[in-house]
């Protein structure tokens, strides 16, 4: 076996994983939005009481009994956390980023010396997921509709950039890549300790912080806007013609944002 064929298998390995993990975490994370929004047009139906409410379900030949607590009566055994898809989804990804890209020679269109590209697309995923974070942890946040425009304002900007430092087709791949980065550290960086936290509370008899709750829910609702813009730009390098290939690369990536957040509002309300 040649070393040519060696590279050949670790492409396919990881794509392998990076599609089948983000098939997992992208299904898990719409899952329980679709759940929750079961229980908020119950709790809206009924006035919005208090108690415990339950969805029934039906798959696969069973019946499921779900039912949410605002605050476990009694911590069980066994519980369930769901983490690993995200991580696995983007150690692949970012092993893809350097074997197709960083060390494929993907990073510019022409014979132009990689070095600015890539130190253009270090910096996109590393300052991306700081300054996200900053911005929903200011008091800017507190006003959700100023947050999402200063974050969607930020984005067309980072697209246009990128354009113009590296090719149409490695932007693209930065941005979603970004995306994927703030979508994974929003998991294990505010997600899960929030979660932790909660746990930490519970077991000890303490009344645990629910805004920790909300704050995790707000992270995990941003997510499934994230997904649907991931998801076109990890297919988008099969249509150069119509997305990255094109003069205003920049403005039809801005644009399929602007409308993948969309669709994710229209399939959250669904």
């Amino acid at each position: 076996m040649s070393l040519f064929d060696v590279v050949e298998w670790l492409h396919l390995a990881a794509r392998w994983i990076h599609v089948f993990a983000g098939i997992m975490w992208v299904g898990q994370t719409y899952f329980f939005t679709w759940l929750d929004r079961r229980f908020v047009e119950m709790a809206d139906q009924a006035s919005k009481r208090k108690e415990d409410q339950n969805v029934w379900m039906v798959h696969s030949g069973g019946f499921y009994l779900v039912e949410k607590q605002r605050m476990p009566r009694l911590m069980p055994g066994t519980l369930h956390w769901f983490r690993w898809e995200a991580a696995i989804t983007w150690l692949s990804g970012i092993t893809l980023l350097i074997l197709v890209y960083y060390m494929g020679g993907l990073m510019v269109d022409d014979e132009m010396d990689q070095t600015l590209p890539i130190l253009a697309g270090v910096a996109t995923l590393v300052f991306g997921w700081l300054l996200y974070d900053l911005l929903w942890r200011s008091t800017i946040a507190r006003n959700e509709r100023l947050a999402v425009a200063i974050s969607y304002v930020a984005v067309v900007g980072l697209s246009y950039g990128l354009t113009h430092v590296m090719g149409g087709r490695a932007a693209y791949l930065h941005i979603g890549a970004m995306f994927g980065t703030i979508m994974t550290a929003n998991v294990w960086e505010r997600i899960l300790p929030a979660q932790r936290t909660m746990v930490k509370a519970l077991t000890e008899g303490k009344e645990p912080d629910l805004a920790l709750g909300e704050s995790a829910k707000m992270r995990s609702k941003h997510n499934t806007f994230m997904a649907v813009p991931v998801v076109f730009i990890m297919i988008s390098n099969h249509y150069p013609v119509t997305s990255y290939g094109d003069n205003w690369n920049w403005v039809i990536l801005s644009l399929l944002i602007l409308a993948g957040w969309g669709a994710a509002w229209k399939i959250r309300r669904a």
